[in-house]
């Protein structure tokens, strides 16, 4: 049984002497596992294809239970990403996010979409990469089912409340004033980051990182991003912490 898919190459860890083991992420399939046989090789016709991340397409081929991949042609490499130890690190992260959230054999256009646009501006440097980081964070967490409620004070029903917060477990916005009944910590947000978080959720994907916001408060949005994706899925990333010993670090620039 053969097929071809469109998919990000997510993650590839080596297998046996010259193959590896590729998750991948299609529209069509959702998260995939296939191994690439020969592609630890110098011959391999489709060695490009089979690293992370790379955009491509991919000619499977079925045996039993195990996908194989027969053909592929690479379509995107995101060959900015090479240049910069910080891009490079931050794009690993996206990769283990959309690992962890993508359902296995169930369609996933909206997270590959998100997933593609998210490396493409930071491969060409369209956006700060703390801005880039932040919408990805906080529109993977809406598409994974763990958007929060951020219309109003879940307590008032202040819609813009003069010093809003966010509880990180329950999800919900609420006036520091109004204490949101839930247990665990809340961030303070201020109206510009309020704005951007629901911005971040109604924008279309082809624009959903295009917008301006003083640097000051680009920091605060990618504190709370960050933390509350962290809260609601429940876990650390070593990707990302390895993304911020490179980020405080002097900056580097990899060698081709």
């Amino acid at each position: 049984m053969f097929k071809k898919v469109k998919a990000l190459c997510l993650r590839e860890v080596k297998y046996k002497e010259s193959d590896k083991v590729l998750t991948l992420l299609s529209s069509e399939e959702g998260r995939i596992t296939v191994t690439a046989r020969g592609a630890m090789k110098t011959n391999c016709i489709f060695a490009s294809a089979a690293r992370s991340p790379v955009y491509a397409e991919y000619t499977l081929n079925r045996t039993g239970d195990h996908w194989y991949i027969k053909e592929a042609e690479t379509i995107e490499q995101f060959s900015g990403l090479s240049g910069s130890f910080e891009a490079y690190s931050l794009a690993c992260y996206f990769c283990e996010l959309l690992e962890e959230v993508a359902d296995s054999d169930y369609p996933g256009p909206d997270m590959l979409r998100l997933g593609l646009n998210a490396l493409y501006a930071l491969s060409e440097g369209l956006f700060p990469m703390e801005q880039i980081k932040a919408v990805f964070e906080l529109k993977l967490a809406s598409l994974a089912g763990f958007e929060p409620e951020v219309g109003a004070c879940c307590i008032c029903g202040e819609e813009n409340p003069e010093t809003p917060a966010l509880s990180l477990e329950g999800g919900i916005l609420h006036c520091v004033s109004c204490p949101p009944g839930t247990g665990g910590k809340s961030e303070v947000l201020s109206p510009a980051v309020l704005s951007v978080i629901r911005r971040s959720f109604d924008a279309d994907l082809k624009r959903i990182f295009s917008f301006r916001i003083p640097s000051e408060e680009l920091e605060r949005l990618s504190r709370v991003a960050e933390n509350y994706l962290l809260a609601q899925l429940e876990r650390g990333f070593g990707t990302l912490d390895y993304y911020h010993s490179v980020a405080k670090a002097p900056a580097h620039t990899i060698k081709k």
